[in-house]
């Protein structure tokens, strides 16, 4: 059998257009029509990967994605007719693995299933523990701690940190950082991926004005020195 994606969406006629192409595609696909239903699907069914509309009747969007993220750690794939910029970012924001503006085609729809559920593998297959000076970060628990006190990331703050994590010792380029990152289409959006480092470094960084967890390798991306390297 496929992976179970859970489909929060009102609009019946969509909903079930969505449902057959996913389940021609070989998934298991679960439909609710509000948020509250689809909040209490994904604690019953531990989906793998949540489609979730925002203009919902009850429960918009952005509050169910936020609770979700208490359920499950499945990706989630806003599909929305909000299509602003600010939009995009509130949910990535949120936490969301990708932002998908309707209308869309069924082909775009199955390339971004695939995508997320690749990441969200690759991800889980990649778990591991990293201590350099003052930083350490165990990826399974999702705890960063910097000179033994845990701080808290935001979700695009966590998902950066997890691919240097990943990475680490190895120059990463800026198109890779924001495809695995943010997705596919954000490939070009430097200034998401220089912002969120200037972010990251300003809480794990002793002095993020000289970096030396975090290094700039210009012109081509990224580092998190190799585990164990002395940073003080």
């Amino acid at each position: 059998m496929g992976e179970r994606i859970l489909l929060i969406e009102d609009d019946d006629a969509l909903s079930r257009m969505m449902r057959i192409q996913l389940e021609h595609a070989g998934y298991q696909v679960t439909v609710c029509q509000d948020g509250a239903s689809g909040l209490q699907a994904a604690h019953d069914s531990n989906p793998e990967l949540v489609l979730l509309d925002i203009l919902l009747p009850d429960i918009d969007g952005w509050v169910v994605c936020e609770r979700l993220k208490n359920i499950t750690d499945a990706p989630i794939i806003f599909s929305t007719a909000l299509g602003s910029e600010r939009d995009v970012i509130r949910g990535l924001e949120l936490g969301a693995d990708d932002y998908m503006i309707k209308p869309f085609s069924y082909k775009e729809l199955l390339a971004r299933v695939k995508a997320a559920l690749h990441r969200a593998r690759r991800t889980a297959s990649h778990k591991v523990t990293y201590e350099s000076g003052r930083l350490f970060v165990d990826l399974e628990m999702r705890t960063v701690k910097v000179s033994e006190e845990r701080i808290f990331l935001t979700p695009l703050e966590y998902k950066l940190l997890a691919v240097l994590v990943q990475e680490a010792g190895h120059v990463v380029p800026h198109e890779t950082l924001l495809r695995r990152v943010w997705g596919q289409e954000h490939e070009n959006r430097r200034q998401y991926l220089k912002l969120y480092v200037w972010y990251l470094r300003q809480k794990i960084e002793a002095d993020p004005s000289s970096p030396r967890l975090i290094l700039t390798e210009r012109g081509v991306g990224y580092q998190l020195v190799a585990p164990q390297q002395k940073c003080k």
